[in-house]
């Protein structure tokens, strides 16, 4: 469907192009998301592994609401380090989930275009809602290291699981820079393939 499409659109902008959170792309994003969300309980949109990995992109946008809803309580009743890093870990969560999500859409449409017979058997409902659930692990894993380093640089802990998270978080942080742009590199390319496959020659 089109409105899919321009979903699918705004979000690589606002994730894949944009170097940093913009306000206006980020409450697009919030509106595009709702919309989705309820555009996909409709009968019109078939029940295919794209639409699933769509459905959990718009989710993952619940998180930017509950980071500014947090950001409203702390700015009501003084900021507080805690209130701060949460809503700051639950962007981080939001911006990687919505990246290797784009990403598993962008793959899925390469091998709709150029392998449409053999990817079929990976091409189902049931890969598609795994695979979502794993990237959500993982993401969670990752938020999970970065609020205890956060918990531990604050209490001024200089033990051994001290620098042992320390040195876990920066290098996770390196890991996800270079995957982020990685990502990148990849959905270009991607598109590009398909774009020149389906030009008229």
């Amino acid at each position: 469907m089109k409105d899919l499409r321009r979903y699918l659109a705004l979000k690589y902008i606002q994730y894949l192009v944009l170097s940093s959170s913009y306000t206006v792309s980020t409450l697009l994003g919030l509106l595009g998301s709702a919309y989705t969300m309820i555009l996909l309980q409709s009968a019109k949109v078939s029940s295919k592994s794209t639409a699933v990995f769509i459905s959990s992109l718009a989710q993952a946008d619940i998180l930017v609401f509950l980071s500014l809803v947090s950001d409203v309580v702390s700015g009501s009743f003084g900021v507080s380090p805690a209130a701060s890093g949460l809503a700051r870990i639950l962007l981080t969560a939001n911006a990687h989930v919505s990246c290797v999500l784009l990403s598993c859409v962008a793959f899925e449409a390469y091998l709709i275009t150029f392998l449409p017979l053999e990817s079929r058997p990976l091409r189902t409902v049931r890969n598609a809602r795994l695979t979502s659930r794993v990237i959500w692990t993982l993401v969670a894993a990752e938020c999970a290291l970065f609020l205890m380093d956060d918990h531990l640089r604050a209490s001024s802990s200089l033990g051994l699981l001290f620098q042992l998270s320390r040195m876990a978080a920066a290098l996770l942080r390196s890991l996800s820079y270079i995957l982020g742009i990685l990502l990148r590199v990849v959905n270009v390319y991607i598109y590009y393939k398909i774009f020149f496959s389906m030009s008229p020659r």
